[in-house]
This record gives structure tokens, C-alpha cells and sequence, in this order.
């Protein structure tokens, strides 16, 4: 959060400042500036986007604590029970080791970094290494922060937020994979808009007409 507000100040900031100097100088110094010019609007309108993300994530993690995995299967492209396409982690449902419930990246804003470490077929040992052990927190079958490690091992970097797409549209038919009431009213307390009353699974993967939140 902290590094976004930082972000948000110093690209306009160097802009502004940068601005000001071409008014001072020969013409050809804005072309120098104007790659920065372009770069920077960029980076601010994707910074000011970066904020609700910034804030769920801050809940969650005032709601589950951090739990490192190791060899948290991965991948690309459809994963059989899941509802999109894309992007996704495997981990096990909380109430039935048996079961295994996938994390897909619903949105992609600032999921490049992972795309070229999940088991993709271009990935290399090397980089499937920089998320390895992962950082998790939260619930699979609603919504969790993950995050690779520091290279110092004791921190988290990298941090992104997964959900499942019922927890933040009403329109979609949820799953809550034996959840029971705690479960439910914990995540809804993670910032959750989740509707089910029912704890008892549901299992249904009938596509619905779903907007992208």
C-alpha cells in the first residue's frame, strides 16, 4: 500500500518536474523527455487502478495469516473445474484434503511477473524457484493473497490477489466446497460479498451471464 501512494506521488511528480525543465530548455531536450512523458501517464492511471486490489488484499490479511506452501501446483490455461480461463494455482479445500480447489488469476493487472514463473511450458527452473515456497493467506474456496518470497526468505513480495468469481458477483452461482458457517461469515469478514447461506456444498459449474468486477 504504501509503495502505491509512494507511486502514485512520484510519477506525476518527476512528470510535473520534468515539464518544467523543458520550458527551459531547447526544444529538442522534450523529445528526450517524451518516452518519460508517455511512460509516466501510464504508470499513474495504473497506479490509481492498483488501489482497490491494494485495499481488499490489506483486509484479508487483517483476517487469515500468512501460511508458506510448498510445491503449490500450477499452470496455464483451463483448469477442468474451474469457471474461467487463465493463470491458476491448485490447493487443497480446508475441509476435504481429498478435494482440490483452483485459484485462477481472474484479473491480469500486474500478473505478467507470474505468467513466466507458473508450469508453463517455457518456464525454467529458475524462475518457477522465485515463487517457491509460496506465500498464502486466506481461504481457496473464496479469495487469498498470494506472494513469493523475499530473497531474505522471512518476507513476502510480489503480492497478488485471487478469488473465486462468486465473491465479488452476485450474478454468478456460488460453490462453497463444504464451508460451514464459520467459514462463510470469516471470509465475508475478509471482505467477502458472498450470498450462499447454505453451508453444504453445491457443486454446480453451469456457466452464467458474469461481468468482470
Amino acid at each position: 500500500m504504501i509503495m502505491n501512494v509512494l507511486g502514485l506521488i512520484g510519477w506525476p511528480g518527476v512528470w510535473v518536474a520534468l515539464l518544467g525543465i523543458s520550458t527551459y530548455t531547447p526544444n529538442w531536450v522534450v523529445w528526450i523527455f517524451m518516452p518519460y512523458f508517455l511512460y509516466g501517464f501510464y504508470r499513474f492511471f495504473n497506479q490509481l487502478t492498483y488501489f482497490r486490489p491494494a485495499f481488499r488484499m490489506r483486509r484479508i490479511l487483517r483476517t487469515y495469516p500468512w501460511q508458506i506452501l510448498e510445491e503449490v501446483p500450477s499452470g496455464l490455461g483451463k483448469y477442468s473445474e474451474a469457471r474461467d480461463d487463465g493463470m491458476w494455482f491448485e490447493f487443497l479445500n480446508p475441509a476435504d484434503s481429498d478435494e482440490k480447489i483452483p485459484l485462477v488469476f481472474i484479473k491480469h493487472q500486474r500478473s505478467y511477473w507470474w505468467l513466466r514463473r507458473l508450469d508453463g511450458p517455457r518456464t525454467t527452473p529458475e524462475r518457477r524457484a522465485q515463487i517457491e515456497p509460496l506465500w498464502f493467506a486466506g481461504d481457496p474456496r473464496f479469495l487469498a493473497v498470494v506472494a513469493a518470497p523475499a530473497r531474505s526468505g522471512k518476507a513476502p513480495k510480489r503480492l497478488h490477489l485471487l478469488y473465486q468469481r462468486p465473491v465479488f458477483d452476485r450474478n454468478c452461482v456460488p460453490e462453497t466446497w463444504k464451508a460451514s458457517a464459520a467459514d462463510i461469515n470469516r471470509a465475508r469478514r475478509a471482505g467477502a460479498a458472498y450470498t450462499g447461506d447454505d453451508p453444504q456444498p453445491t457443486h454446480s459449474h453451469e456457466p452464467s451471464n458474469i461481468s468482470d468486477t
